[in-house]
């Protein structure tokens, strides 16, 4: 039976000890260069004691020795480790053409088996196999890791949301190369890549190409998937590459083992190694240093091997590290049309058109969300899915979203076959979802998107502790905690390293749904109406929109939370007169338009009409304006045109007298009618002289924009001059002092307007301070009704007096109240 330890004799420990100096090295540091978790097998090994055999043998590749001289009798069952004598052969590149088949009229078993092992994907939920060639295309590669970046917290903070999906991930500062350059490029390449950003498939694609003569066409493929190699290694006891790439061969009709060995020692090989990550902790030293000393051994060959990049501190010396890039627009959408063509149930111009269906939509402005989720072929190829059902996107964010967790918390591992380490001390899947839920809350109500290292594992040592109720050290909680963040990590790519000692969630949807479900998963119900009240005192804040969306979709009865923010909203403007004058005014306004819309949707209508910010688009599109809408609209836009007074040319009048006429087309009332006839009766015509068009200019046209403004305040009850921007209302203030200014900003003036002596600047304060809080009064309204039409669940009643109570002045709703 083979020895499972080695141990250095006298004269090896002086020559080790002779190295090891020269290097100057710690024995910690030689440690850390051996991937060894403690010093205890270096100081063992210095000592003379047994130490596990691979731990010995690397111990002596890194201080360049031998580790037949260094060791007491080698053991004879190391043949496997002996020096490979190359065989003659005449003709190396006819050896590779064999080995490949591409010189024989019929596919050899080796070539089979690289198409059988490589050439095929089984994608979630999808019951039948896909054609690798049919569904890949090609990645890019950052040639610099994101997360080792040494960035301050304050330079991410900065960042806006919208960012935050792209930082670290290539589209901001780190260049991109095409994956098959970077293996051309280096000769021994890491490939790192959070869960499913298509790391496997990578290696299979590189496997075919090389199988079919694409790509390195003078080496043959070997694909080893490193989970099986450590498995079938543990079971024999014998980790040796070598041997496993010669029974490899022997499945694939090659017994000879000389041809193998000739081809290494040729340099080519195209070794692909899939799944550092997934090997067991107590396996990983073992195979780790077993590629270690075949990557040495066999230089001259080209390796390629993948791990997540959370889990790249097994460290491969010789090896460059590079990472892959999130999917450009333009991949995207080549995914999405190879999806969509290959799963189509008719023909491929079906694929396409839905596939054309697929981009269209998800660019619109309200998918946004999805968009920055689908930069990885996991979970475009689940938009792809859900879409190709549907046509369309969920309504329901939050099923997506589950759908995606499910698969990064466990289904994506289930599926794979991989085994992972119980780093999280027993944790069942609604404690890790309560754990990240917990942290998420915490840091977004903090208004943190990134965080410091220190900081989550403090969230998580607090987690641990209260859910075990047994005092820990504060050593042990800290150990427990660090093991716990990198095993979130790497096993799901949830937290993610965005640079050295900064922590954020992978995506902020990911942030943003776990602080909604740590809100509807409250304990209790004064917990739980404690949450609600918390998250509507953030109804004016834009950060917080997503999280009152999903909240509404989580909630089984959202009629609580849409109650609470209609009273926050009302109580926004409930305190300022002019605001209620206003509101009163569009709802007086509302009930004199005979219109088929709702009635908040007429009093949005007006509300816009006053000039005001913007109303949300959803309460104008969702009406059609009806004839007295439309002429309200009409002559709000010619009252706007004629208060253009610096423009003093006859085109601009005429411009008027046109909208004039085109307005009485659509006039009903008499008296209306004959006032506004009368007007344009007043406008010079095309005839005369610049002369008189300039007189009546300086005589008459401020009487007449201002009988104009008179006949339309009298007969339509619009155009009060609601004065809610600075702009207006320092034209009005100067113009009560007889001055003229120009405003920053218009035409032929880039410099601000100086205010006037008090009280001038306190109103205009006042107005801008105005401004603001409409503004927000009117965005917390649009937010409401999206919560109403996000697909949650409201009770028909509740939701019919909200609708019809939207911007209505205090006392209207009061007076409603007593009804």
């Amino acid at each position: 039976m083979v020895k499972r330890s080695l141990q250095a004799s006298l004269t090896g420990i002086q020559e080790a000890k002779r190295a090891f100096a020269l290097k100057g090295w710690t024995q910690d540091n030689l440690a850390a260069e051996v991937n060894l978790k403690t010093r205890q097998p270096i100081w063992r090994f210095f000592s003379g004691r047994p130490v596990e055999r691979h731990t010995f043998i690397e111990i002596c590749l890194v201080l360049e020795l031998n580790w037949r001289e260094i060791a007491t009798n080698p053991p004879a069952e190391f043949r496997e480790l002996e020096e490979y004598t190359e065989p003659a052969v005449l003709d190396i590149d006819a050896l590779v053409q064999q080995v490949r088949c591409l010189r024989r009229a019929t596919p050899t078993q080796r070539f089979d088996k690289i198409q059988d092992q490589c050439g095929t994907l089984q994608l979630l939920d999808i019951s039948r196999p896909v054609a690798i060639d049919d569904i890949y295309i090609d990645l890019n590669i950052l040639q610099e890791i994101a997360s080792q970046q040494w960035l301050e917290i304050t330079e991410l903070q900065k960042l806006d949301p919208k960012e935050f999906d792209r930082f670290g991930l290539g589209e901001i500062n780190l260049n991109q190369i095409p994956g098959t350059q970077a293996v051309e490029t280096y000769s021994k390449l890491r490939v790192l890549g959070k869960p499913g950003v298509g790391k496997t498939t990578f290696l299979q694609h590189l496997a075919i190409q090389c199988n079919q003569s694409a790509f390195v066409s003078n080496h043959v493929p070997i694909f080893i998937t490193l989970r099986n190699f450590a498995q079938e290694s543990k079971i024999t006891n014998d980790f040796s590459l070598l041997k496993y790439i010669r029974q490899e061969f022997i499945t694939s009709g090659i017994s000879d083992p000389s041809v193998i060995e000739t081809l290494l020692n040729a340099g080519r090989v195209l070794l692909l190694l899939d799944g550092m990550d997934e090997i067991l902790n107590q396996q990983s030293n073992t195979v780790l240093s077993e590629i270690r000393r075949f990557s040495d051994k066999y230089h001259r060959n080209q390796l390629v091997a993948t791990c997540r990049t959370a889990s790249q501190r097994f460290r491969l010396r010789g090896f460059t590290d590079v990472e892959i890039a999130p999917f450009t627009s333009e991949q995207i959408q080549a995914f999405a049309e190879k999806w969509f063509v290959a799963f189509s149930k008719t023909n491929t111009q079906d694929g396409q058109t839905q596939s054309a269906e697929f981009i269209q939509k998800l660019d619109l402005a309200e998918n946004w969300q999805f968009r920055q989720l689908v930069v990885t072929p996991l979970f475009l190829h689940l938009a792809c899915w859900v879409f190709h059902g549907q046509e369309k996107f969920p309504t329901k964010r939050t099923d997506f979203y589950k759908q995606g967790l499910d698969l990064l918390l466990g289904k994506w591992d289930e599926a794979k076959g991989i085994e992972r380490d119980d780093v999280y001390r027993g944790f069942l899947l609604p404690q890790k979802l309560k754990l990240l839920s917990q942290i998420a809350a915490a840091t977004f109500q903090d208004g943190q998107y990134f965080f410091e290292q220190r900081i989550v594992e403090q969230y998580i040592g607090d987690y641990i502790q209260n859910l075990t109720n047994v005092p820990m050290d504060a050593e042990e909680l800290q150990v427990e905690s660090e093991a716990a963040l990198k095993a979130i990590e790497a096993q799901h790519g949830l937290l993610a390293e965005r640079a050295r000692g900064i922590f954020s969630f992978s995506y902020l949807a990911f942030q943003e749904y776990f602080t909604a479900r740590k809100i509807v998963a409250s304990h209790n119900l004064q917990a739980f109406e404690q949450a609600l009240s918390g998250l509507v005192s953030h109804i004016t804040d834009p950060h917080w929109r997503e999280i009152f969306l999903l909240t509404a979709t989580m909630l089984r009865s959202a009629d609580s939370l849409v109650q609470l923010m209609k009273q926050q909203i009302d109580a926004l403007v409930a305190q300022d007169p002019y605001l209620q004058e206003f509101l009163a005014w569009a709802s007086q306004k509302s009930r004199s338009i005979p219109s088929q819309a709702k009635d908040a949707t007429v009093r949005a209508f007006y509300l816009a009409l006053s000039r005001t910010p913007h109303v949300a688009p959803h309460f104008i599109l969702a009406s059609t304006l009806d004839q007295g809408m439309f002429l309200d609209a009409a002559l709000d836009d010619l009252l706007l045109e004629c208060a253009i007074d610096e423009s003093q040319d006859f085109a601009h009048i005429h411009a008027c007298g046109d909208a004039l006429s085109t307005i009485l087309g659509i006039v009903l009332d008499v008296g209306l009618y004959k006032s506004l006839q009368q007007l344009s009766d007043q406008l010079p015509n095309s005839r005369q002289s610049q002369e008189r068009f300039r007189l009546w200019w300086q005589t008459n046209y401020s009487t007449w924009a201002e009988q104009l403004k008179t006949t339309v305040i009298n007969y339509r009850n619009i155009n009060h001059q609601w004065e809610f921007s600075i702009r207006p209302l320092a034209k009005v203030l100067f113009a009560r002092e007889g001055k003229r200014v120009k405003v920053k900003g218009e035409e032929g003036n880039t410099e601000p307007f100086p205010l006037p002596p008090s009280p001038f600047p306190d109103l205009c304060k006042k107005s801008i301070e105005q401004q603001q809080v409409l503004q927000r009064y009117y965005d917390a309204n649009q937010l409401l009704l999206d919560c109403l039409h996000s697909n949650c669940e409201v009770t028909p009643a509740i939701r019919q007096e909200i609708e019809a109570t939207l911007l209505l002045p205090q006392k209207e709703l009061e007076d409603r109240e007593w009804e």
